[in-house]
Protein backbone atom coordinates (compact mmCIF):
# COMPACT_ATOMS: atom_id res chain seq x y z
CA UNK A 1 0.00 0.00 0.00
CA UNK A 2 1.41 3.24 -0.54
CA UNK A 3 0.53 5.26 2.14
CA UNK A 4 1.90 8.46 0.97
CA UNK A 5 3.52 9.94 -1.97
CA UNK A 6 3.87 12.85 -4.60
CA UNK A 7 6.24 13.13 -7.21
CA UNK A 8 6.70 16.44 -9.83
CA UNK A 9 8.05 15.43 -13.32
CA UNK A 10 8.61 19.26 -13.84
CA UNK A 11 9.12 20.05 -10.41
CA UNK A 12 10.72 19.61 -6.84
CA UNK A 13 9.64 19.42 -3.59
CA UNK A 14 9.95 21.56 -0.82
CA UNK A 15 11.89 21.21 2.57
CA UNK A 16 8.43 21.86 4.20
CA UNK A 17 6.58 19.45 1.38
CA UNK A 18 9.00 16.84 2.08
CA UNK A 19 8.35 16.70 6.09
CA UNK A 20 4.86 16.86 5.42
CA UNK A 21 4.65 13.64 3.43
CA UNK A 22 7.14 12.01 5.74
CA UNK A 23 5.09 12.58 8.78
CA UNK A 24 1.39 12.10 6.85
CA UNK A 25 3.30 8.73 5.48
CA UNK A 26 5.17 7.85 8.84
CA UNK A 27 2.01 8.23 11.05
CA UNK A 28 0.33 5.38 9.81
CA UNK A 29 3.16 2.53 10.39
CA UNK A 30 2.86 1.28 13.69
CA UNK A 31 6.33 2.01 15.39
CA UNK A 32 5.68 3.32 18.89
CA UNK A 33 7.75 1.37 20.93
CA UNK A 34 9.94 -0.55 18.09
CA UNK A 35 13.07 -1.19 17.35
CA UNK A 36 13.97 0.09 14.05
CA UNK A 37 16.61 -0.18 11.77
CA UNK A 38 17.33 2.21 8.52
CA UNK A 39 19.02 1.12 5.28
CA UNK A 40 20.38 4.09 3.27
CA UNK A 41 22.63 4.66 0.61
CA UNK A 42 26.47 5.71 0.75
CA UNK A 43 28.05 8.04 -0.88
CA UNK A 44 27.61 7.04 -4.52
CA UNK A 45 24.34 8.17 -4.76
CA UNK A 46 23.18 11.64 -5.13
CA UNK A 47 20.20 12.13 -2.56
CA UNK A 48 19.63 14.79 -0.42
CA UNK A 49 20.35 12.52 2.77
CA UNK A 50 20.80 15.09 5.41
CA UNK A 51 17.45 17.19 5.21
CA UNK A 52 15.87 13.53 5.04
CA UNK A 53 17.95 12.06 7.95
CA UNK A 54 17.21 15.06 10.04
CA UNK A 55 13.40 14.74 9.22
CA UNK A 56 12.96 11.01 9.71
CA UNK A 57 15.32 10.99 13.13
CA UNK A 58 12.51 14.47 14.44
CA UNK A 59 9.46 12.37 13.47
CA UNK A 60 10.54 8.89 14.72
CA UNK A 61 13.33 9.23 17.61
CA UNK A 62 10.39 10.33 19.50
CA UNK A 63 7.89 7.43 18.90
CA UNK A 64 10.69 4.08 18.48
CA UNK A 65 12.17 2.48 21.28
CA UNK A 66 15.53 1.98 19.11
CA UNK A 67 16.60 4.03 15.91
CA UNK A 68 19.66 3.19 13.73
CA UNK A 69 21.00 3.85 10.72
CA UNK A 70 22.86 0.97 8.54
CA UNK A 71 24.65 2.53 5.39
CA UNK A 72 23.93 -0.41 2.61
CA UNK A 73 27.34 -0.30 1.48
CA UNK A 74 26.89 -3.81 -0.84
CA UNK A 75 30.80 -4.50 -1.37
CA UNK A 76 31.70 -1.00 -1.57
CA UNK A 77 34.63 0.25 1.24
CA UNK A 78 33.64 1.24 5.11
CA UNK A 79 32.81 5.21 5.26
CA UNK A 80 35.21 6.93 8.05
CA UNK A 81 33.30 8.54 10.58
CA UNK A 82 34.01 12.12 9.16
CA UNK A 83 33.16 10.86 6.22
CA UNK A 84 29.94 9.09 7.33
CA UNK A 85 29.11 13.02 9.20
CA UNK A 86 29.97 14.60 5.80
CA UNK A 87 27.24 12.17 4.01
CA UNK A 88 24.60 12.78 6.62
CA UNK A 89 25.38 16.61 6.71
CA UNK A 90 26.31 16.32 10.53
CA UNK A 91 29.05 18.24 12.89
CA UNK A 92 30.75 16.16 14.64
CA UNK A 93 29.35 17.94 17.61
CA UNK A 94 26.07 17.20 16.26
CA UNK A 95 27.21 13.83 15.96
CA UNK A 96 28.15 13.42 19.97
CA UNK A 97 25.18 15.51 21.03
CA UNK A 98 21.48 15.44 19.54
CA UNK A 99 22.42 12.54 17.66
CA UNK A 100 24.21 10.83 20.08
CA UNK A 101 21.59 8.24 20.52
CA UNK A 102 21.29 7.59 16.78
CA UNK A 103 23.19 4.66 15.53
CA UNK A 104 24.88 5.23 12.19
CA UNK A 105 26.91 1.82 10.84
CA UNK A 106 28.54 0.56 8.35
CA UNK A 107 27.56 -2.75 6.92
CA UNK A 108 30.79 -4.77 7.17
CA UNK A 109 30.05 -7.21 4.38
CA UNK A 110 33.95 -8.80 4.57
CA UNK A 111 34.00 -9.66 8.22
CA UNK A 112 33.06 -13.26 9.58
CA UNK A 113 29.81 -13.27 11.18
CA UNK A 114 28.02 -10.71 9.49
CA UNK A 115 25.42 -12.62 7.74
CA UNK A 116 22.81 -14.95 8.58
CA UNK A 117 21.01 -17.50 6.18
CA UNK A 118 17.53 -16.75 5.92
CA UNK A 119 16.60 -19.57 3.24
CA UNK A 120 16.86 -20.47 -0.64
CA UNK A 121 15.31 -19.84 -3.58
CA UNK A 122 14.65 -23.15 -5.25
CA UNK A 123 16.04 -24.41 -8.50
CA UNK A 124 12.62 -24.47 -10.00
CA UNK A 125 11.75 -21.11 -9.56
CA UNK A 126 14.86 -19.65 -10.69
CA UNK A 127 14.33 -21.55 -13.69
CA UNK A 128 10.79 -19.53 -13.79
CA UNK A 129 11.95 -16.27 -13.42
CA UNK A 130 15.12 -16.72 -15.95
CA UNK A 131 13.42 -18.37 -18.90
CA UNK A 132 15.80 -21.56 -18.17
CA UNK A 133 18.80 -19.23 -18.42
CA UNK A 134 19.69 -20.17 -14.70
CA UNK A 135 18.84 -23.41 -12.87
CA UNK A 136 20.45 -23.20 -9.37
CA UNK A 137 19.32 -23.62 -5.95
CA UNK A 138 20.53 -19.89 -4.43
CA UNK A 139 21.35 -19.33 -1.08
CA UNK A 140 20.25 -16.01 0.38
CA UNK A 141 21.93 -14.46 3.32
CA UNK A 142 21.58 -10.57 4.28
CA UNK A 143 23.44 -8.71 7.53
CA UNK A 144 22.25 -10.34 10.93
CA UNK A 145 21.42 -6.96 12.44
CA UNK A 146 18.14 -7.17 11.22
CA UNK A 147 17.05 -10.01 13.52
CA UNK A 148 17.77 -7.08 16.25
CA UNK A 149 14.93 -5.58 14.75
CA UNK A 150 11.20 -5.08 15.01
CA UNK A 151 10.85 -3.19 11.81
CA UNK A 152 13.46 -2.37 9.07
CA UNK A 153 13.05 0.61 6.52
CA UNK A 154 14.65 1.33 3.44
CA UNK A 155 15.41 5.57 2.60
CA UNK A 156 17.36 5.58 -1.04
CA UNK A 157 16.78 7.15 -3.85
CA UNK A 158 16.21 5.29 -7.43
CA UNK A 159 18.15 5.94 -10.68
CA UNK A 160 18.22 3.53 -13.94
CA UNK A 161 20.55 0.51 -13.02
CA UNK A 162 23.01 -1.54 -15.01
CA UNK A 163 22.19 -4.73 -13.37
CA UNK A 164 18.58 -4.60 -11.99
CA UNK A 165 16.42 -2.65 -14.36
CA UNK A 166 16.05 0.54 -11.82
CA UNK A 167 17.91 0.61 -8.49
CA UNK A 168 16.25 1.64 -5.39
CA UNK A 169 13.62 -0.40 -3.26
CA UNK A 170 14.46 -4.02 -2.02
CA UNK A 171 18.03 -3.85 -4.26
CA UNK A 172 18.78 -1.93 -0.73
CA UNK A 173 18.62 -5.77 1.15
CA UNK A 174 19.79 -7.39 -1.86
CA UNK A 175 22.74 -6.22 -2.60
CA UNK A 176 23.00 -3.56 -0.03
CA UNK A 177 23.32 -6.00 3.05
CA UNK A 178 23.05 -9.42 1.16
CA UNK A 179 25.95 -11.88 1.52
CA UNK A 180 28.49 -12.01 -1.42
CA UNK A 181 26.94 -15.37 -2.52
CA UNK A 182 23.74 -14.09 -3.94
CA UNK A 183 25.27 -10.99 -5.03
CA UNK A 184 27.72 -13.18 -7.66
CA UNK A 185 24.28 -15.06 -8.88
CA UNK A 186 22.09 -12.30 -9.69
CA UNK A 187 25.26 -9.46 -11.30
CA UNK A 188 25.98 -12.46 -13.23
CA UNK A 189 22.23 -12.90 -14.91
CA UNK A 190 22.42 -9.71 -15.79
CA UNK A 191 25.63 -9.40 -17.25
CA UNK A 192 24.21 -12.59 -18.97
CA UNK A 193 21.32 -10.78 -20.24
CA UNK A 194 23.76 -7.34 -20.83
CA UNK A 195 23.40 -4.35 -19.39
CA UNK A 196 22.06 -2.59 -22.54
CA UNK A 197 19.39 -4.55 -22.34
CA UNK A 198 18.45 -4.48 -18.45
CA UNK A 199 19.05 -0.78 -17.73
CA UNK A 200 16.30 1.53 -17.84
CA UNK A 201 13.94 -0.97 -17.70
CA UNK A 202 11.68 -1.73 -14.45
CA UNK A 203 10.40 -5.63 -15.31
CA UNK A 204 13.63 -7.84 -15.25
CA UNK A 205 14.30 -11.22 -14.45
CA UNK A 206 17.19 -9.02 -11.55
CA UNK A 207 14.39 -7.45 -9.68
CA UNK A 208 12.19 -10.32 -9.89
CA UNK A 209 15.12 -12.72 -8.05
CA UNK A 210 14.97 -9.33 -5.84
CA UNK A 211 11.51 -9.69 -4.84
CA UNK A 212 11.63 -13.69 -4.41
CA UNK A 213 14.46 -12.90 -2.18
CA UNK A 214 12.59 -10.64 -0.01
CA UNK A 215 9.98 -12.54 0.59
CA UNK A 216 12.68 -14.64 3.13
CA UNK A 217 13.22 -11.17 5.43
CA UNK A 218 11.69 -12.35 8.48
CA UNK A 219 10.74 -8.50 10.07
CA UNK A 220 8.06 -5.95 8.36
CA UNK A 221 9.93 -3.41 5.58
CA UNK A 222 8.70 0.10 5.12
CA UNK A 223 9.72 1.57 2.02
CA UNK A 224 11.07 5.68 1.78
CA UNK A 225 11.50 5.44 -1.91
CA UNK A 226 13.13 8.91 -3.28
CA UNK A 227 13.29 10.25 -7.01
CA UNK A 228 16.04 13.20 -7.24
CA UNK A 229 16.71 15.86 -10.02
CA UNK A 230 19.85 17.57 -9.81
CA UNK A 231 20.09 17.22 -6.03
CA UNK A 232 16.75 18.28 -5.30
CA UNK A 233 13.55 15.80 -4.50
CA UNK A 234 11.33 15.64 -7.64
CA UNK A 235 9.53 12.47 -5.56
CA UNK A 236 8.67 10.79 -2.34
CA UNK A 237 7.04 7.73 -2.20
CA UNK A 238 5.98 6.01 1.40
CA UNK A 239 4.54 2.85 2.14
CA UNK A 240 4.52 -1.01 0.74
CA UNK A 241 8.62 -1.56 -1.10
CA UNK A 242 7.22 -2.90 -4.26
CA UNK A 243 4.86 -0.24 -5.06
CA UNK A 244 6.66 2.73 -3.63
CA UNK A 245 9.44 1.38 -6.10
CA UNK A 246 7.47 0.69 -9.12
CA UNK A 247 5.81 4.61 -8.19
CA UNK A 248 10.03 5.95 -8.19
CA UNK A 249 10.63 3.73 -11.07
CA UNK A 250 8.06 5.34 -13.19
CA UNK A 251 9.25 8.78 -12.08
CA UNK A 252 12.90 8.35 -13.14
CA UNK A 253 11.49 6.73 -16.30
CA UNK A 254 10.62 10.44 -17.31
CA UNK A 255 13.59 12.15 -15.21
CA UNK A 256 16.84 10.03 -15.70
CA UNK A 257 16.67 8.97 -19.12
CA UNK A 258 17.29 11.51 -22.42
CA UNK A 259 16.68 10.19 -25.94
CA UNK A 260 19.12 11.23 -28.38
CA UNK A 261 18.31 11.02 -32.52
CA UNK A 262 21.86 9.64 -33.59
CA UNK A 263 25.01 7.95 -31.70
CA UNK A 264 27.97 10.23 -31.57
CA UNK A 265 31.51 8.46 -32.72
CA UNK A 266 33.12 10.16 -29.44
CA UNK A 267 31.22 10.66 -25.88
CA UNK A 268 33.21 12.14 -23.49
CA UNK A 269 31.64 11.32 -19.96
CA UNK A 270 32.59 13.13 -16.74
CA UNK A 271 32.74 11.45 -13.83
CA UNK A 272 31.54 13.01 -10.47
CA UNK A 273 33.60 12.77 -7.54
CA UNK A 274 31.67 10.90 -5.65
CA UNK A 275 32.68 8.21 -7.87
CA UNK A 276 36.73 7.06 -6.71
CA UNK A 277 37.27 3.73 -8.63
CA UNK A 278 36.26 2.54 -11.88
CA UNK A 279 33.74 0.18 -9.86
CA UNK A 280 31.99 3.04 -9.12
CA UNK A 281 32.63 5.54 -12.44
CA UNK A 282 32.62 2.24 -14.81
CA UNK A 283 28.52 3.88 -14.40
CA UNK A 284 29.42 6.38 -17.01
CA UNK A 285 29.73 3.70 -19.68
CA UNK A 286 26.70 1.65 -18.54
CA UNK A 287 24.46 5.42 -18.51
CA UNK A 288 26.09 6.71 -22.00
CA UNK A 289 26.91 3.15 -24.19
CA UNK A 290 23.39 2.68 -25.96
CA UNK A 291 24.24 6.40 -27.76
CA UNK A 292 27.80 5.65 -28.80
CA UNK A 293 27.97 4.57 -32.58
CA UNK A 294 29.80 1.14 -33.99
CA UNK A 295 33.28 1.66 -33.93
CA UNK A 296 33.08 5.01 -31.69
CA UNK A 297 34.77 5.94 -28.28
CA UNK A 298 33.85 6.30 -25.24
CA UNK A 299 36.01 8.43 -22.91
CA UNK A 300 35.44 8.20 -19.14
CA UNK A 301 37.35 11.30 -17.73
CA UNK A 302 37.73 11.02 -14.25
CA UNK A 303 41.47 12.78 -13.22
CA UNK A 304 40.34 12.51 -9.50
CA UNK A 305 40.21 8.18 -10.13
CA UNK A 306 43.15 6.31 -9.17
CA UNK A 307 42.46 2.82 -8.66
CA UNK A 308 40.69 0.06 -11.00
CA UNK A 309 38.72 -1.17 -7.71
CA UNK A 310 39.59 -0.66 -3.81
CA UNK A 311 37.83 -4.10 -3.09
CA UNK A 312 38.34 -5.85 -6.38
CA UNK A 313 41.15 -4.53 -7.95
CA UNK A 314 43.29 -7.94 -7.54
CA UNK A 315 40.40 -9.94 -9.54
CA UNK A 316 40.06 -7.31 -12.00
CA UNK A 317 44.09 -7.15 -12.64
CA UNK A 318 43.93 -10.64 -13.52
CA UNK A 319 40.52 -11.05 -15.45
CA UNK A 320 41.04 -7.27 -17.26
CA UNK A 321 37.95 -5.64 -18.87
CA UNK A 322 36.15 -8.12 -21.31
CA UNK A 323 32.94 -8.46 -23.41
CA UNK A 324 30.36 -10.96 -22.07
CA UNK A 325 30.71 -13.93 -24.02
CA UNK A 326 34.84 -14.02 -23.76
CA UNK A 327 33.75 -15.33 -20.27
CA UNK A 328 30.79 -16.77 -20.79
CA UNK A 329 32.29 -19.50 -23.49
CA UNK A 330 35.24 -20.15 -21.27
CA UNK A 331 33.53 -20.31 -18.09
CA UNK A 332 36.06 -22.95 -16.71
CA UNK A 333 38.93 -20.49 -17.17
CA UNK A 334 37.22 -18.37 -14.92
CA UNK A 335 35.61 -20.35 -12.33
CA UNK A 336 37.42 -19.18 -9.50
CA UNK A 337 36.29 -15.38 -10.46
CA UNK A 338 33.47 -14.73 -8.32
CA UNK A 339 30.43 -13.52 -10.97
CA UNK A 340 29.87 -9.51 -9.39
CA UNK A 341 33.45 -8.85 -10.64
CA UNK A 342 32.78 -10.68 -14.29
CA UNK A 343 29.82 -8.84 -14.31
CA UNK A 344 30.87 -5.39 -13.81
CA UNK A 345 34.12 -6.15 -16.37
CA UNK A 346 31.37 -7.31 -18.82
CA UNK A 347 28.97 -3.98 -18.42
CA UNK A 348 32.23 -1.61 -18.95
CA UNK A 349 33.40 -3.22 -21.40
CA UNK A 350 30.19 -2.68 -23.40
CA UNK A 351 28.93 -5.59 -25.99
CA UNK A 352 30.74 -7.27 -28.45
CA UNK A 353 31.49 -10.97 -29.89
CA UNK A 354 34.00 -13.35 -28.98
CA UNK A 355 34.34 -16.24 -31.48
CA UNK A 356 37.37 -18.28 -32.61
CA UNK A 357 39.44 -16.78 -29.63
CA UNK A 358 39.34 -13.08 -31.03
CA UNK A 359 36.96 -11.02 -29.08
CA UNK A 360 36.06 -7.75 -30.81
CA UNK A 361 33.93 -5.20 -28.28
CA UNK A 362 31.70 -2.63 -30.25
CA UNK A 363 33.33 0.62 -29.35
CA UNK A 364 36.46 1.50 -27.67
CA UNK A 365 36.51 2.04 -23.65
CA UNK A 366 38.89 4.74 -23.09
CA UNK A 367 40.01 5.75 -19.59
CA UNK A 368 41.62 9.11 -19.10
CA UNK A 369 42.02 9.00 -14.98
CA UNK A 370 44.94 8.96 -12.84
CA UNK A 371 45.83 5.25 -13.64
CA UNK A 372 49.23 4.70 -15.34
CA UNK A 373 49.13 3.38 -18.65
CA UNK A 374 50.51 0.46 -17.56
CA UNK A 375 47.44 -0.65 -15.47
CA UNK A 376 45.04 0.38 -17.82
CA UNK A 377 46.84 -1.26 -20.86
CA UNK A 378 46.99 -4.23 -18.34
CA UNK A 379 43.51 -4.59 -18.02
CA UNK A 380 42.41 -4.10 -21.74
CA UNK A 381 40.92 -0.39 -21.95
CA UNK A 382 42.30 2.10 -23.93
CA UNK A 383 44.21 4.83 -21.96
CA UNK A 384 44.43 8.72 -22.26
CA UNK A 385 46.72 10.89 -20.04
CA UNK A 386 43.62 13.37 -18.29
CA UNK A 387 45.81 16.36 -18.85
CA UNK A 388 45.86 16.42 -22.46
CA UNK A 389 41.74 16.49 -22.47
CA UNK A 390 40.06 20.04 -21.83
CA UNK A 391 36.15 18.97 -21.74
CA UNK A 392 35.92 22.63 -23.20
CA UNK A 393 37.46 21.21 -26.76
CA UNK A 394 34.42 18.39 -27.16
CA UNK A 395 31.81 20.79 -26.11
CA UNK A 396 29.59 22.58 -28.61
CA UNK A 397 30.67 19.77 -31.34
CA UNK A 398 26.99 17.63 -31.68
CA UNK A 399 27.31 18.39 -35.33
CA UNK A 400 30.39 16.32 -35.43
CA UNK A 401 29.70 13.48 -33.87
CA UNK A 402 30.86 14.42 -30.93
CA UNK A 403 29.24 14.73 -26.90
CA UNK A 404 30.01 15.96 -23.56
CA UNK A 405 27.72 14.74 -20.77
CA UNK A 406 28.95 16.48 -17.53
CA UNK A 407 28.04 14.91 -13.78
CA UNK A 408 28.14 11.29 -15.98
CA UNK A 409 26.68 8.03 -14.29
CA UNK A 410 23.56 8.67 -13.17
CA UNK A 411 21.16 9.49 -16.36
CA UNK A 412 20.66 7.23 -19.01
CA UNK A 413 21.46 8.32 -22.86
CA UNK A 414 19.41 6.33 -25.59
CA UNK A 415 18.02 6.82 -28.74
CA UNK A 416 15.10 6.95 -29.73
CA UNK A 417 14.34 3.87 -31.46
CA UNK A 418 15.78 2.16 -28.61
Amino acid sequence: MLLAGEGRPDGTLSKSETYELLRAGLSQVDLDGKRLLVLIPDETRTCPLPMLFRQVVDLLAPRVARLDFLIALGTHQPIPEPRINRLLGLSAEERQGKYANVGILNHLWEEPGTFAPLGTIPEQRIGEITGGLMRQEVPIGVNRMVFDYDHLAILGPTYPHEVVGFSGGLKYFFPGISDWEFINFFHWLGAMITCIEIIGTKDTPVRQVINEAARLIPKPVLNINLVVREGELAGCFIGDPIETWEAAADLSDKLHIVYKDRPYKTVLGIAPEMYDDIWTAGKVMYKLEPIVADGGELIIYAPHVTEISYTHGKHLDKIGYHVRDYFAKQMDKFAGVPGGVMAHSTHVRGLGTFENGVEKPRVTVTLATGIPRERTEKVALNYRDPASIDPDDYRGREEEGILVVDHAGEVLHRLCNR
